[in-house]
């Protein structure tokens, strides 16, 4: 179970976990919370599902919405950012994207973005995922928290 691994990697290393969710709407924090003792490690969770909100609570700059959407590489890293401030986490996990069935802004449904920030570097991916919403939310979530094992396993454990 890579939510395991996640928690495990992190804790390896005295970190801890926030977590800034879009169209995975709490799903990513709900999996890491599913495994006994994630409370070590997780200390919250954003889901700023509508973009003001990516501002007001994640300090995405509202410039850079409003010029390129909340679909967007840059934005997905300020999430990433944004929720480590917001609940004083090491490790910032966050995903935006379209889920469908609809496009939103000129973003066709499956383009999503994940992105992970941690005191060793930054790194976002941006993924064209098939299927239908359920399927685009369930694979935002497996990418971020692979993304973030990717990026903890890089880090040298305290």
């Amino acid at each position: 179970m890579t939510a395991r691994r996640v928690l495990a990697a992190a804790a390896a290393r005295g970190w801890t976990l926030g977590v800034a969710e879009s169209l995975t709407g709490g799903a990513v924090a709900a999996e890491l919370v599913e495994v006994p003792g994630a409370s070590r490690v997780l200390r919250g969770g954003v889901v700023a599902y509508a973009t003001d909100l990516k501002a007001s609570l994640l300090a995405v700059d509202a410039d850079l919405l409003a010029a390129r959407g909340a679909v967007d590489p840059d934005v997905a890293l300020a999430m990433a950012a944004g929720v480590r401030h917001a609940v004083g986490a090491d490790v910032g996990l966050a995903t935006t994207g379209v889920a469908g069935p609809d496009p939103q802004d000129g973003v066709e449904p499956g383009v999503v973005f994940v992105a992970v920030e941690a005191p060793t570097g930054r790194r976002v991916r941006r993924l064209e995922l098939p299927g239908d919403r359920a399927g685009v939310r369930a694979g935002a979530r497996r990418a971020v928290l692979r993304l973030a094992l990717d990026l903890l396993a890089d880090a040298s454990p305290r």
